[in-house]
């Protein structure tokens, strides 16, 4: 028996090319070949052929080498889907010694962080954000100017990033690790360790692996309004990618994505109102809403609070919202009301993976689902959805399947909002921290105390950092200001490092820097800081 493995196949058809190729070499008795697996198994009369066989492949463009029986035996770890979460397993795993085999439907990879989430969105936030300050800058000496908007060559920047990124962070590691294999299609489970996949001319290929990750990520939830599903209406996909500017946005949603969207396109000039069902971040510490909600009245974008639309009627060019404020008129609509997990085809139900409600995977801090060898990570898993936490437990779970055991402790994960004043938070808010029988105690420093904010003529926004009041222990930290997500990771190694309020005043800051920020904050404890001179220790 030979064994091969063989690099470069794309497709079965390549799969089907090598076999007739090998097959016409005199001798050859079997062959069997597998196409994800990058593998063939083939019985001959005697080893002379094995040469033969070696250069009828190559010649045909691929990359041939032999495996023993050591390799033949190694792990294979399958993934479906192939963005942050996918790549981080893979990665890990073979450096466990795994062979891998990713498996996408979608027609490009890399999931949706650089394609249509994180990567777009921050290119379309900084634009604007030059924009606005073109317009309206707050130093007297500076002359403002209406900055001239092409959005769509805005668009076209974008793109063009976008598909450099998936170039460079994906596709290339997929070129260059041998250990990695591509299979295009939609995987479901038939068993614990078995996958049929679907390919686009209809056949299912089985696939047996001996571990299997889920990081089919998510998909943007659409409210059941009377008369939505009807219109042309806006996910953040087609917002991003917009190749014209509205003269006027609805955005129905009070989140991340709903925010950061909104903001842009009225820097970039629309006219835009955002509807929220409660407040502006209702999950998190209510100051951090209230504060943000004057910054965006501030530069004219309309917040409607506790405010819901209960129809939605498009006339060919204009959207009618009837909502209990009444009837709102806008050229375009997004819907931003948060995302669902991609699970509903995968039948986890027939292989006993648990999940919630909302499709969810439950899986434990190893990223371990209720089926033993199938684990799961990313914004499928009931794990915060954000890119790094996706990552992070991708890789994690690329080691714990190669034999490794490590967990993901997300006890001081830092999140951001790439609004403008930023909005930053790590560990428990007041309120958590309360539920969770601390006695509490909290500071809120507002921006106009740190030096650095006012040089740079933007005191918008606080520092709040909550503690544990007989310890001194930080616990928490909430900020809105300008770069507040540089400011952040210091307070989450703070809170890491079981730092008293006390350990942080007492620590070298560099003067005129946003980070001075927390020294000044943890200052307030005990002191008026309104009292000290600049930089005082």
């Amino acid at each position: 028996m030979i064994t091969l493995s063989i690099k470069g196949m794309t497709c079965s058809s390549c799969a089907d090319q090598i076999k007739k190729a090998v097959k016409a070499i005199d001798g050859v008795w079997t062959i069997n070949i597998s196409y994800p697996d990058a593998m063939a198994e083939i019985e001959t009369v005697d080893d002379i052929k094995r040469c033969e066989i070696v250069d009828a492949i190559e010649a045909l463009g691929y990359t041939v080498s032999e495996l023993n029986a050591a390799t033949t035996e190694q792990l294979h770890v399958a993934i479906i889907g192939s963005g942050s979460g996918a790549f981080a397993c893979a990665i890990k795993a073979a450096e466990g010694g795994a062979r891998v085999t990713m498996i996408e439907g979608a027609d490009i990879i890399g999931g949706c962080c650089v394609n249509v989430g994180c990567v777009p969105s921050k290119i379309l936030i900084r634009a604007a954000q030059l924009a606005h300050q073109q317009r309206t800058n707050p130093f007297d000496g500076l002359e403002n100017s209406q900055p001239q908007i092409n959005r769509s060559l805005l668009a076209l920047q974008q793109t063009s990033r976008v598909e450099e990124l998936r170039g460079a962070k994906y596709q290339k590691i997929l070129d260059n690790n041998p250990a990695l294999t591509l299979l295009k299609g939609y995987a479901r489970f038939k068993n614990e360790n078995t996958l049929l996949v679907k390919k686009s001319d209809g056949s299912d290929e089985e696939l047996i692996a001996d571990r299997i990750l889920i990081a089919t990520g998510s998909t943007p939830s659409i409210p059941s309004i009377n008369g939505l599903a009807d219109t042309p209406f806006w996910t953040s996909t087609e917002a991003l990618f917009a190749e014209a500017l509205p003269a006027s946005l609805i955005v129905i949603g009070s989140s991340v994505i709903a925010l950061e969207i909104a903001q842009a396109y009225a820097r970039l000039g629309s006219n835009v109102t955002v509807l929220a069902r409660h407040t502006l971040l209702y999950a998190e510490d209510s100051l951090l809403g209230e504060k943000l909600t004057e910054c965006f009245e501030k530069e004219g974008i309309r917040v409607l609070n506790n405010t819901q639309a209960n129809k939605v009627i498009h006339d060919g060019s204009t959207f009618s919202l009837e909502t209990n404020e009444g009837t709102l008129k806008t050229d375009k609509l997004l819907i931003s009301t948060g995302r669902h997990a991609n699970t509903a085809q995968l039948g986890l139900e027939s292989v006993g993976v648990k999940t919630q409600k909302n499709g969810a995977i439950v899986v434990n801090d190893k990223m371990e689902t209720s089926t033993a060898n199938i684990y799961a990570a990313g914004d499928c898993s009931t794990m915060p959805q954000f890119v790094y936490v996706a990552a992070a437990a991708g890789s994690r779970a690329g080691i714990n399947m190669t034999g490794g055991d490590t967990r993901l402790d997300l006890s001081t994960m830092p999140a951001v909002i790439f609004t403008d004043p930023q909005v930053a938070t790590v560990g428990l808010t007041e309120e958590q921290a309360n539920k969770d029988g601390f006695n509490v105690i909290s500071r809120v420093l507002d921006m106009e105390n740190v030096p650095r904010a006012l040089a740079n003529f933007e005191t918008d926004g606080f520092i709040k950092l909550v503690a544990d009041k007989p310890t001194g222990k930080i616990l928490g930290a909430q900020i809105l200001a300008h770069e507040g997500g540089e400011l952040i990771q210091s307070a989450a190694l703070a809170i890491h490092n079981n730092m008293t309020v006390d350990d942080l005043s007492g620590q070298l800051f560099p003067y005129l820097t946003m980070v001075e920020g927390l020294k000044l904050c943890a200052q307030t404890f005990s002191k008026d800081v309104s009292e000290l001179s600049c930089c005082a220790g």
